[in-house]
């Protein structure tokens, strides 16, 4: 079942989403499990990693929505 709230004076769908944090190496796109990890790698002196090799990317999944619209003409 579809919720609904009112944006603006008109009633829009609420889509359910997930959203994953996807922790980076800037130069290397190497994966990390956590912002904590990726710290840890920049602590070991045994890495070239420094804190600017940080990328954070927010990738959000939305389910599949049918979409009926207005047309102005």
């Amino acid at each position: 079942m579809t919720k609904y709230k009112i944006v603006n004076g008109e009633k829009v769908p609420v889509l359910p989403a997930k959203a994953k944090e996807i922790v980076k190496h800037k130069r290397t796109g190497k994966i990390y499990e956590s912002k904590e990890e990726f710290d840890k790698d920049v602590a070991d002196p045994k890495t070239d990693t420094k804190a600017e090799d940080f990328r954070q990317d927010l990738e959000i999944t939305v389910a599949s929505l049918t979409v009926f619209g207005k047309n102005d003409k």
